[in-house]
C-alpha cells in the first residue's frame, strides 16, 4: 500500500474525535472521505498532512513512517477549503511559494511554475494577483501550488464547496483530469455524496470518527454495510411485503409496471430530467424517481414493481 493509516486515534479536550481508524490507499488512487459535519474527516486529513499528531497510530507514505514529520517536510501537499492563497503575492509567486522550502534552485523553480500554470490553464495569469481571479481560477492556483512540489500524496479538504453548482461540476472534472495526468495519490474530503461517488475510485464513509464502509462507488451504493451508510448515500424506501422488509432505492421503483404492488400518488415534484413521486403503498410512503415522460398526478393509483432490493 502507498498510503497507510494504521490505528489512528485523536482526542480533543478528552473527547475522542478519531477512533482506531485504519485505511490503505494504493498509488495513484483517489479515495474520498465522505461524512457529515463533525464526523472527523477533516481531522483525519490533518493527521495525514502533519498539521495534527495522532494520540496513537501511524501514517506511512511509500513505506516510510511520517507520523512525526512536520507538514513542510512530509511528502504530502494540501489544498484547503479556503485555498489559503497569499494576497500580496502574484499567481506565480503563490505557486512558487512551497519550492523555497524544498531547496529548488531559482531557474528550476521558474520552469516548474510555468509548467504547472500551463497544466491548470493559467499560463497567462502568472503576473496577476489572486484577488483579481475568479473562484475557479483561485482554486486552480491552490492546486498548482500543491502539485508543483511533487507530493506523493495530495490532500483536498472540500475544495469545491465555495463554488456555485455549475462551476463546481466543471472544476471537479478538471481536477480529475489533472489527477490522471500526474498520477498523484489523492485523499479527498467531502460531505457531498454525489461528488464522492463521481470522483473517487473508492469511497470511505465516516461516522463519529470511524470508518463505516470502504468500497468502490458501486459497492457502497448498491451494497451498503448498514442502514446509516445506505441512507447517507441517498433515500432508502422501506416496505413490509409478505412478512419481509424490503429496502430499495427510489430509482428502483418501476412505475406502471405490474409487480404485485399498487400505490396512490400523494405528491409529485418536477426535477428537470426526472419526476420524483411520493406514493402511499399499503400505508407506507415510497419515493420513486421516474423519467419525465412517466407522468402521473396526485391521486392517481399506479401499479409498480421493484427492480432491485438490498439488505443490511
Amino acid at each position: 500500500m502507498f498510503l497507510e493509516l494504521s490505528g489512528l486515534s485523536r482526542s480533543f479536550d478528552g473527547t475522542k474525535v478519531i477512533r482506531d481508524l485504519t485505511l490503505n490507499v494504493d498509488q495513484g488512487e483517489v479515495v474520498c472521505l465522505l461524512g457529515s459535519s463533525g464526523c472527523g474527516k477533516t481531522t483525519t486529513l490533518r493527521l495525514v498532512g502533519g498539521f495534527l499528531a495522532p494520540d496513537v497510530g501511524s501514517v506511512r507514505v511509500d513505506g516510510v513512517d511520517v507520523t512525526r514529520l512536520s507538514p513542510e517536510v512530509r511528502p504530502t501537499a494540501t489544498v484547503f477549503q479556503s485555498y489559503a492563497l497569499f494576497p500580496h503575492l502574484t499567481v506565480a509567486g503563490n505557486v512558487a511559494y512551497g519550492l523555497r522550502f524544498v531547496g529548488v534552485a531559482r531557474r528550476e523553480a521558474e520552469g516548474r511554475v510555468c509548467e504547472m500554470l500551463d497544466a491548470v490553464g493559467l499560463s497567462d495569469q502568472g503576473d496577476a494577483h489572486v484577488d483579481e481571479l475568479s473562484g475557479g481560477q483561485q482554486q486552480r492556483v491552490a492546486l498548482a501550488r500543491a502539485l508543483v512540489v511533487g507530493p506523493k500524496v495530495l490532500l483536498l479538504d472540500e475544495p469545491f464547496s465555495n463554488l456555485d453548482a455549475n462551476l463546481r461540476l466543471r472544476m471537479r472534472e478538471e481536477v480529475h483530469q489533472i489527477q490522471r495526468r500526474f498520477g498523484v495519490t489523492m485523499l479527498f474530503v467531502t460531505h457531498d455524496r454525489e461528488e464522492a461517488l463521481a470522483f473517487g475510485d473508492r469511497v470511505a464513509i465516516m461516522r463519529e470518527g470511524s470508518l463505516s464502509q470502504v468500497g468502490n462507488p458501486q459497492e457502497v451504493y448498491r451494497h451498503p454495510a448498514d442502514l446509516y451508510c445506505a441512507r447517507f448515500l441517498g433515500h432508502v424506501n422501506e416496505l413490509e411485503v409478505g412478512g419481509r422488509r424490503l429496502l430499495f432505492r427510489s430509482e428502483d421503483v418501476l412505475l406502471g409496471r405490474e409487480g404485485g404492488l399498487t400505490g396512490r400518488v400523494t405528491d409529485a415534484s418536477y426535477l428537470g430530467p426526472i419526476w420524483e413521486y411520493r406514493l402511499d403503498v399499503g400505508g407506507s410512503e415510497v419515493v420513486a424517481r421516474a423519467p419525465r415522460q412517466c407522468r402521473y398526478t396526485r391521486g392517481d393509483t399506479v401499479p409498480l414493481a421493484i427492480a432491485e432490493t438490498f439488505s443490511v
